[in-house]
């Protein structure tokens, strides 16, 4: 059963594994172990960014692809979902229609960029696709009659995923099952099973001729595989994919802007996050997106506690301002770069290599 689940690939490391079950644990129980309204965006966000990262990954990670334009795909989902709740009212329906839409205009626009700028260098199309990213968000920053312009979007949802709905009338296990917990729960299970769905194309026939075009595309090209065709299903694929995990933000958030899903950062997030969990490891988004969130969202707090326990030394407080939180968080990432160049994953797999090798030469 984990087999199928896994689309057999597991986490070759025993510490991977480890990370992997404890990260999925507290996502799945995040309403319950951490109620509070912060611990559970932090966690909502950890979602989103996995289903975001994972399908970057699938670009960059197992097709050798450098875009920029990927966060264009994240924002057309989340700009969907508010477009349409906002004209069609706070139903499912809506919901539906707006993330249908988004699918087909991103489907259309990746499948246009695949088909124009893949069969230039990689920088080339790296350019192509800042300057297409550049130009939708300045789009949607100017058509403020559908976008809300600078302001974005706010917008209601159905009365199930609200605050106020309550499932029960007393609460389960010590937390109240009100809409928002409904909510997190549709976030977790729908990144749950494209993950895993991410996991059976990357590891089917198709991402191995992916992985192929990495390594070699003049090789693959040779064997007789239409490179260009390969590339651009990719594109789409992980455009989708992108799409799904905008569209899962919007609703969380209830509102929708330029600076929260189409912002050029999100994309160097997005990109870093890659890095540090391990390209062409899957699984190096979720342990990936897990440090960078909460290292996003807590260091400020940690490092007042640090200023505050070194008030005695001013030049060590002063190091450990809160307000430096931004530079700690940058070495942090310089330094996890540096100790693992093959991402966390990628690290601790090499790592349990030799054990591995050991164990099938002594049976």
């Amino acid at each position: 059963m984990i087999r199928k689940l896994l689309s057999a690939d597991y986490p070759r490391s025993r510490l991977v594994a480890a990370l992997l079950l404890a990260i999925l644990l507290l996502l799945a129980l995040a309403p319950f172990v951490f109620p509070g309204a912060r611990s559970m965006s932090v966690a909502a966000k950890i979602l989103v960014f996995v289903l975001l990262v994972a399908s970057y990954d699938l670009l960059l990670g197992y097709t050798g692809i450098v875009s920029f334009a990927h966060t264009m795909f994240f924002g057309i989902g989340a700009y969907g979902v508010a477009i349409a709740c906002t004209r069609l009212g706070p139903t499912w329906t809506a919901i539906g229609v707006g993330l249908l839409g988004a699918l087909a205009l991103s489907a259309l626009l990746s499948l246009a960029i695949g088909l124009f700028s893949l069969r230039v260098k990689a920088i080339f199309f790296a350019m192509i696709t800042l300057a297409v990213a550049a130009a939708f968000q300045t789009l949607a920053s100017q058509l403020s009659e559908i976008t809300g312009g600078e302001d974005g979007l706010s917008f209601r949802v159905p009365q199930m995923l609200r605050p106020s709905f309550e499932l029960f009338d007393g609460p389960v296990l010590g937390a109240s099952i009100d809409g928002r917990v409904l909510t997190y729960y549709l976030l977790f299970l729908t990144v749950l099973l494209l993950f895993l769905a991410l996991l059976r194309i990357v590891n089917s026939p198709f991402g191995r001729v992916l992985q192929a075009i990495r390594e070699n595309d003049f090789r693959a090209e040779a064997i007789g595989y239409r490179t260009v065709v390969f590339r651009t299903v990719s594109n789409v694929l992980a455009a989708l994919f992108a799409t799904v995990a905008g569209a899962l933000l919007a609703i969380w958030l209830r509102y929708n802007g330029p600076d929260t899903s189409l912002s050029f950062e999100i994309m160097l997030d997005t990109l870093l996050i890659v890095v540090i969990g391990g390209m062409g490891t899957m699984y190096g988004a979720v342990i990936g997106s897990a440090f960078f969130v909460l290292a996003q969202s807590y260091l400020q707090d940690l490092m007042r506690l640090v200023s505050e326990a070194f008030s005695a030394l001013p030049l060590a407080a002063a190091m450990f301002s809160p307000d430096r939180w931004l530079l700690w968080l940058g070495l942090l990432f310089v330094l996890s770069v540096y100790h693992f160049p093959t991402g966390v994953v990628g690290r601790l797999r090499a790592r349990a290599l030799p054990t591995t090798a050991a164990r099938v030469v002594r049976r």
